[in-house]
């Protein structure tokens, strides 16, 4: 290790060299004698068995041999202030305004409510808190972080930590099933009234992968909408059959108000993400918000638990 970590600094102290273009200089700028720069160099050299600096009474200049050293000594000396950067960042405390972007139900469901606990946590952190539905660019709107949901995240520019999973819930009320009947395949929803979600990536199509292997059904409706607590009443009120995530309709589900349907077709669970401009290390502001919500969301977040209690009590009453 000793080693390793003198090499390191003799590299650090060749670049300043090159860059200051003489012994002096990079002596001065380092806080060293010009004798142990000198020294330094020379133990570079004779360790890679190459000369890397011509040296002259006038100027010093680069060697073939030097010239690829230094391009590799200035990748490493930006990595590790990269890492000496992130680990003070890691121990600093999360402080400064927070700017976040949330979709509308879920925000206001799940995240809003546990945002005083944070900000407890956090004394010197301010919150700047918006929510929207549609995708917007973190760049452009100078958003920190946000929360997505989705089977899966294509945007090169951002990174993506996974919260929690969230599972795509057919269902309608009795009242409607009682009017219309109960579609027994994901074909029969062609003949039904469904409620639809504006922002799914193919309008009007539902997929679904059952015992016979995974299908898209096209289906139609009379109200469209770009917000799923709507779609949530409507279904209520009896007016269609509603594809919602469980973090909306699982409360009714639970109390029976509204009813699930084709779970034997229902595809896998999708996602919610934590997102934020792709860079090297987090600040500890955003990673305060999403270690906080990752811890609170798992390992079974709190949606998942109402459903699964249902079925808890239901197995107990049957047996």
């Amino acid at each position: 290790m000793r080693n390793n970590m003198d090499h390191l600094a003799d590299l650090a102290v060749f670049a300043r060299v090159v860059e200051q273009e003489s012994f002096s200089g990079a002596a001065e700028s380092l806080g060293l004698s010009k004798s142990a720069v000198s020294k330094q160099v020379s133990r570079l050299e004779q360790r890679l068995g190459a000369q890397l600096l011509q040296r002259t009474t006038r100027k010093l200049s680069l060697t073939e041999t030097g010239r690829i050293v230094l391009e590799h000594a200035q990748r490493v000396l930006v990595e590790a202030e990269a890492a000496e950067a992130a680990v003070q960042n890691l121990q600093a405390l999360p402080r400064g305004l927070l700017r976040v972007n949330l979709p509308m139900s879920f925000g206001l469901g799940y995240v809003a409510p546990l945002l005083p606990e944070l900000l407890a946590l956090c004394p010197e952190l301010r919150i700047d808190l918006t929510f929207n539905d549609r995708t917007i660019d973190l760049l452009e709107e100078e958003v920190d972080v946000a929360i997505r949901i989705g089977a899966n995240l294509a945007d090169s520019t951002l990174t993506a930590r996974r919260l929690a999973p969230v599972r795509p819930i057919t269902c309608a009320s009795e009242s409607y099933l009682r009017k219309a009947g109960v579609p027994l395949v994901p074909e029969d929803l062609r003949q039904h009234e469904c409620l639809l979600y504006k922002y799914l990536p193919e309008q009007g199509i539902w997929n679904f992968d059952g015992p016979t292997g995974a299908q898209a059904v096209k289906v139609s409706g009379r109200l469209i909408t770009n917000n799923g607590e709507s779609l949530r009443d409507a279904a209520l009120a009896g007016h269609g059959v509603a594809r919602l995530p469980s973090f909306i309709v699982g409360p009714d589900i639970a109390a029976k108000r509204l009813v699930p349907l084709l779970e034997a077709y229902e595809p896998a669970p999708f996602s919610i993400y934590a997102v934020y401009p792709a860079q090297r290390y987090l600040t500890p502001k955003v990673r305060a918000f999403i270690d906080f919500f990752a811890e609170r969301f798992g390992p079974e977040p709190p949606w998942e638990c109402v459903l699964a209690d249902t079925a808890r009590q239901g197995n107990m009453k049957s047996a």
